[in-house]
């Protein structure tokens, strides 16, 4: 079950001086129920130390964790499930591996994509980028609030609008019909991330 839908995904490259698990947990405190762990560039020993560090802190705040890709570390940090890339392993096969009760959310940038993993059983997507980010500028233009609103109407499972989501937009994506939002630099980087956070849980409460 999807009960969260303010989903923080890490990337303490965008921290600078800052700690990682410092601003997660004023986050966590501003009222975050979900994170995915994504620090692609850790080697496997440095990401179990800091999907452990974040189980625990998660665990305090009764917030679910999410490690991006690999199904081992989820699995000896006990997360509550993984997020798959275009790249990733097959949500079957993930299945396969985790627990029974554990979530499988996967990364869609296309109707085509979004489809085939409702199809192999994700829990539930991220959609996006929604509007220009320097984070997703890899993966070409925006798609933008039509092409939300076209998946959210095929699909069964909740979809999360990701890319250059802020205070100013959320709003606007619930009305696309977005179960929820994901993002990165909005609470990251913001001066008081626990204050953002409760101001968008709020935001995100009130329909649109």
């Amino acid at each position: 079950m999807i009960d969260f839908n303010l989903y923080l995904i890490t990337d303490r490259k965008q921290l600078h001086a800052a700690n990682l698990f410092q601003v997660v947990e004023k986050a966590l405190k501003g009222g975050v129920k979900a994170v995915q762990l994504r620090e692609k560039d850790l080697s496997s020993q440095e990401l179990y130390a800091a999907a452990c560090e974040m189980r625990a802190l998660t665990s305090r705040y009764g917030a679910r964790l999410f490690i991006n890709d690999r199904v081992d570390i989820a699995l000896s940090a006990d997360a509550d499930g993984v997020h798959l890339g275009g790249e990733s392993i097959p949500v079957a096969a993930a299945r396969k591996l985790l627990a029974s009760g554990k979530l499988v959310g996967v990364s869609c940038h296309d109707r085509e994509r979004a489809l085939k993993a409702e199809q192999d059983g994700a829990d539930f997507i991220t959609f996006g980028p929604i509007y220009h980010t320097p984070s997703k500028a890899r993966y070409g233009e925006p798609v933008g609030r039509l092409k939300l609103a076209d998946v959210t109407r095929v699909l069964r499972i909740p979809v999360f609008a990701l890319g250059g989501v802020n205070l100013s937009n959320a709003r606007e994506l619930l009305a696309s019909g977005a179960h929820g939002v994901a993002l990165i630099s909005a609470l990251l980087t913001a001066e008081e991330p626990g204050v953002e956070a409760a101001k968008l849980l709020s935001l995100l409460a009130t329909p649109p």
